[in-house]
């Protein structure tokens, strides 16, 4: 019998690289209790045994180690197979290697795991390929072109093309996994062991439970990355301003908006997303009215003095956080999101009042989700109104010479990184 953790890091990776689901989700599928799990929202059935959580956490670490460096391991792994394995064959080389190599498990126990993962003909492969793979150690790392095998072709040509030689600190950023963010509520304290950023965020080294901090249960604080809690602060909400969050869930920025004494509606399609939406501000005990229904075609009563859109999009930045998401997306994705956010924008533009403020943000490079979207404003009739580096301290450099924001995973390498965003700021004219 496998490893129970080898073994949930196996299905993940089938779950990502071979049936195309989110890594969240297919966690969330592995059976807890030895009972069928449905794969949320596609109606499939999985039989398997029980994982204990502890086991569901270091199977999710390991997928989430071979996930953002599957180029290099298989650069690796490639000089001692003739031919191509099967994919779960596959997937049980680069756990073997990615313990061997990245989490320093002792080799011994990473190749006896691996081979305990394959059907009985394959065993002799992938003890003989990991056992070359631990003689060299993490030496086989050395020389490889890291930032350009661990990210698709696409993407890189993107890149590149967007910021130029910053293409490669932007892959070599999403090889460590993120640290936590926390926004606090006003007057909460920040619990120890963090390290405060400009802008108010905390952050807690990688890995650290949320659940386990002191104030958590309390709604002291939420989640946030220090990237995605500055699209809310540019839209500079004020007490009584009647303030919509369109696509809100799951809810950081509403919860943000909601602290400043705004009166907000934040409008979510998904019904689950807006039932977590919904269970977060109750934690925090934080006031929004919540609509379920899609922004593209919901009519409020009246318009809003400021609408905060972060509109759903390719998340190519937050890879650091999802490193499943470069094996999910494809160029196609952009443009369908693309069309999409149009779409958002025209619509909350339709729904503010005249003189209202207007920030429409993205947690995409893809300049397709981003900068593209300054012409379409400007179509519907949106005046620029552009940010100022002094409303960022310490995050001038993401401010563009057009007055948008633009965070990438590179900025504040030092401090771990930040999210990829993009967020431009409008005013719809009084007249």
């Amino acid at each position: 019998m496998a490893n129970p953790a080898r073994r949930a890091a196996a299905a993940l990776l089938d779950a990502v690289l071979t049936r195309h689901r989110p890594l969240e989700e297919a966690l969330d599928a592995l059976p807890t209790d030895g009972k069928p799990h449905k794969v949320r929202g596609k109606g499939e059935a999985r039989p398997g045994a029980a994982v204990a959580p502890r086991d569901k956490a270091a199977g999710h670490r390991i997928a989430a180690a071979v996930l953002r460096r599957a180029g290099s391991l298989d650069a690796v792994l490639e000089p001692f197979l003739r031919r191509e394995p099967p994919p779960p064959v596959r997937n049980a080389l680069r756990i073997g290697a990615a313990e061997l190599l990245l989490l320093a498990t002792p080799p011994h126990a990473a190749v006896a795991s691996a081979v305990d993962l394959v059907p009985a003909p394959f065993a002799g492969l992938v003890n003989a390929v990991l056992r070359r793979v631990a003689e060299a150690g993490p030496t086989a790392l050395e020389g490889l072109e890291a930032e350009r095998l661990d990210t698709p072709g696409w993407l890189w040509t993107a890149w590149h093309a967007a910021y130029g030689p910053a293409v490669r600190s932007i892959a070599a950023a999403h090889r460590a996994e993120a640290p936590l963010d926390l926004s606090l509520k006003p007057g909460a304290a920040a619990p120890e062991g963090g390290e405060a950023l400009p802008g108010g965020t905390h952050r807690y080294p990688a890995g650290t439970r949320v659940t386990e901090l002191p104030g958590f249960a309390d709604g002291q604080f939420w989640v946030q990355d220090a990237a995605a809690a500055l699209p809310a602060r540019l839209l500079g909400a004020r007490p009584g301003e009647r303030v919509a969050d369109l696509c809100a869930a799951p809810g950081g920025k509403t919860a943000q908006l909601a602290a400043t004494g705004a009166q907000v509606v934040a409008v979510e399609r998904d019904p689950r997303r807006a039932a977590r939406l919904r269970e977060n501000l109750a934690r925090l005990d934080l006031p929004a009215e919540l609509v379920v229904a899609d922004a593209l075609h919901w009519s409020p009563e009246a318009r809003f003095d400021a609408i905060l859109l972060d509109a759903p999009c390719t998340a190519t930045g937050t890879i650091r956080r999802h490193p499943d998401v470069p094996h999910l997306k494809r160029p196609k994705d952009v443009a369908s999101a693309a069309e999409l956010q149009r779409g958002l924008l025209a619509a909350a533009a339709a729904r503010l009042a005249p003189g209202g403020r207007l920030v429409f943000a993205t947690c995409s490079l893809q300049a397709e989700e981003g900068e593209a979207h300054r012409d379409a404003a400007a179509a519907l009739g949106l005046a620029p109104d552009p940010i100022r580096a002094e409303e960022l301290p310490g995050l001038a450099e993401a401010v563009t010479p057009s007055g948008t924001l633009r965070t990438r995973p590179d900025l504040w390498a030092g401090r771990g990184g930040m999210d990829g965003f993009f967020a431009a700021r409008f005013r719809k004219p009084a007249g």
